[in-house]
């Protein structure tokens, strides 16, 4: 009962309301320092679409790597129950939302909207809007990146802008993706790192490849954050086998 209560509408509604507040008041009240701009400023400028990329773990503060002024952005959320609140914390905030998941190669027959959501993420890239991935979400491991992201951008024909963030003051639960829930009145620090295209005839050697770099530039962009922001570095996970 406690659990159908929880997942009832009204309910989910105010979570996400409650989220939404948090997040805007953690925006608010940090100071924020904003670091490789020479790699951010002339995507936004351009107004051609992009794929932005942070690790899942950084996903909660993405509404301050992102400037309003910039292309519009939108979210991959899965369509479950906790998928709700989430949904609509980023939808109080001008995010758009796609919602389905990320295929997982080993259960191809529950691809759960995988294919539609690719589709309706390169429509949104094409027109000239920002996608926001997490290459290692939502399954994993922690900070490896995917090639999901790639192909997006591949598809699309759009860079891909890696980001980071951290901030002087948070909790860092002892999850899969070890998430940070960043507490208000920090210091904060935002890293851009150098954005990375693939040709539209990119072969999957060459998507490998550029998943690769994807991954050494958000892990460095991560670090650096951390550091500044006095924190001990998150470590990514090992690799699959």
């Amino acid at each position: 009962m406690i659990k159908a209560i929880l997942q009832s509408g009204p309910v989910q509604a105010t979570l996400g309301a409650l989220l939404a507040g948090y997040m805007s008041l953690v925006k608010a009240t940090t100071r924020w320092e904003r670091r490789g701009l020479e790699h951010a400023e002339p995507v936004w400028e351009s107004g051609r679409g992009v794929v932005g990329c942070v690790w899942h773990s950084r996903i909660l503060m993405t509404i301050a790597v992102w400037p309003k002024t910039a292309q519009t952005p939108a979210i991959l959320i899965s369509r479950s129950r906790d998928g709700d609140v989430v949904a609509d914390a980023a939808r109080r905030h001008g995010v758009g939302v796609v919602r389905g998941s990320s295929l997982n190669q080993r259960k191809t027959g529950k691809q759960k909207g995988s294919v539609g959501a690719f589709r309706e993420m390169a429509r949104h890239v094409e027109t000239g809007g920002c996608m926001a991935v997490t290459p290692d979400g939502p399954r994993g491991p922690r900070m490896r990146a995917g090639a999901g992201a790639i192909k997006l951008a591949r598809t699309a024909q759009a860079p891909v802008l890696p980001c980071a963030w951290s901030t002087s003051r948070a909790i860092v639960f002892n999850s899969w993706d070890r998430f940070m829930l960043p507490l208000p009145f920090a210091r904060g620090v935002i890293v851009y790192a150098e954005p990375i295209s693939l040709d539209a005839g990119a072969d999957e050697h060459a998507i490998k490849a550029a998943a690769q770099r994807l991954e050494e530039a958000l892990n460095a962009a991560t670090a650096e954050a951390d550091k500044a922001c006095g924190r001990e570095v998150t470590e990514p996970a090992e690799r699959r086998s």
